[in-house]
């Protein structure tokens, strides 16, 4: 997973280096009305599909509205985009919309003045909630506000390398890998047999967002859903946490997941058999892995159809600095239309976060099965959740993880006890 997490390491730079920033930016047409129409700009992504959508999209609209033309380009080079967005709103020059805005960000970007709440729109909550659904509810601010449009996740699960499972006397087509138990045998088997020096390794290094890939998918899926914070307090220190915590506990103390990190990517150097990956993954391992996927695992192994994981999204931000907010609305309900949102999927292969997904666009998830398990995995994600100092609680609870779990020089129940009491006093900061 080198390159996914690659471009996570460069969104961490620029997350870390927003939490000095403060309130009073945004600067530009923060007192804009909001019915006001014109030329805007965006940015999108700079990966190659997302390219794609937003070049048709935006020719697509242009095409209709030449009084209210789209200047879209891809986010400016540096460290990061949340770093390059940042800089933007104090500077007072940020587009009108940002299509790859991180919900980790997104209490920054709030306290520095450089969002618009999307509830401040006409109809604004009700468009939110009809494509979202409920899953919505997590992407609202702590007033009950939107300052994101929840636009497409990519819900993570197991992938495994089906040739290594054969080899080592494994079902390579129903492995066994729901339970803690199951997924601790399967390990056990792996190793012992030589098909690779680990099972399943995710990124051990401390950067706050890391957690994201390893332990959170796993209290998604152990707690049916609970974010890490909930109603201002941290969730964690509880049977669940502590039932994921001795899992990957286990896991390192086993040698089944390595303490070092691996320059490169582990799962397709064969290196481990087993990894924590999207629907992005697909594409990047092609034919070089004869992979499956399941569920993240439970403790008593929970059916598919019922299992959350960890999101992983992405989302669309309007930005205080635009002068045309009336077109910005416009453009951002068009951009996650029903119609946009078949191209997003068929272009790039990221769940649009919409009710019904699957039913919706039922003729793409015949076409391409292998998207079938994350179209439905779509309706059971977990986000990080919108709190404030978001960056600064993850890095806090990544910090006694590490220390405890990974490398075993704590104690697992004070950990989360401690860690927990921390979280809720930066919760309570505000």
């Amino acid at each position: 997973m080198q390159r996914r997490m690659t471009a996570a390491a460069l969104a961490a730079a620029g997350l870390l280096a927003l939490t000095g920033c403060t309130s009073g930016g945004g600067g530009g047409a923060a007192g804009a009305a909001n019915d006001s129409r014109g030329d805007i700009t965006i940015w999108y992504s700079n990966n190659a599909a997302e390219i794609e959508w937003g070049e048709q999209m935006v020719e697509a609209w242009n095409a209709d509205h030449p009084d209210e033309q789209i200047e879209a380009q891809e986010i400016p080079a540096g460290k990061s985009s949340e770093e390059v967005i940042g800089a933007a709103i104090t500077a007072g020059n940020a587009p009108c919309l940002v299509f790859n805005t991180s919900p980790a960000a997104v209490p920054q970007f709030e306290k520095q003045g450089g969002l618009v709440s999307l509830s401040s729109f006409e109809g604004g909550d009700d468009y939110i909630t009809e494509r979202s659904g409920d899953i919505a509810e997590q992407y609202a601010s702590a007033d009950g506000s939107y300052f994101q449009m929840p636009w497409k996740s990519n819900p993570v699960v197991i992938f495994y390398n089906k040739a290594m499972f054969a080899d080592a006397g494994l079902d390579p087509e129903a492995p066994a890998l729901s339970t803690y138990d199951d997924f601790l045998e399967t390990s056990r088997t792996l190793t012992e047999a030589g098909v690779a020096p680990y099972a399943i390794s995710p990124a051990p290094t401390s950067e706050f967002y890391q957690s994201w890939f390893d332990f959170y998918p796993l209290y998604a899926a152990e707690t049916g859903g609970d974010l890490l914070v909930e109603d201002g307090k941290a969730t964690f220190d509880s049977d669940a946490g502590k039932a994921v915590t001795d899992f990957w506990s286990t896991m390192y103390s086993e040698g089944l997941s390595s303490q070092e990190q691996y320059q490169g990517d582990s799962f397709v150097d064969g290196q481990t058999a087993m990894s924590i990956a999207g629907p992005w993954a697909i594409d990047y391992y092609g034919d070089t892995v004869d992979w499956g996927v399941a569920t993240v695992p439970t403790s008593t192994g929970i059916s598919p159809e019922e299992t959350y994981t960890f999101s992983d999204a992405k989302n669309i931000g309007l930005y205080s600095a635009c002068e045309n907010q009336g077109t910005a609305w416009d453009v951002l309900q068009f951009a996650t239309s029903e119609e946009q949102d078949g191209k997003l999927l068929e272009l790039t292969g990221q769940m649009p976060i919409r009710q019904d997904l699957t039913d919706t666009y039922a003729d793409y998830f015949a076409a391409n099965p292998a998207y079938e398990i994350f179209g439905d995995q779509a309706t059971r994600t977990v986000e990080v959740p919108n709190v404030a100092n978001s960056v600064e609680v993850w890095q806090t609870f990544r910090d006694g993880y590490s220390k405890s779990v990974i490398f075993g020089g704590g104690d697992v129940p004070a950990f989360l006890t401690d860690t927990a009491a921390k979280i809720d006093d930066l919760v309570a900061q505000g």
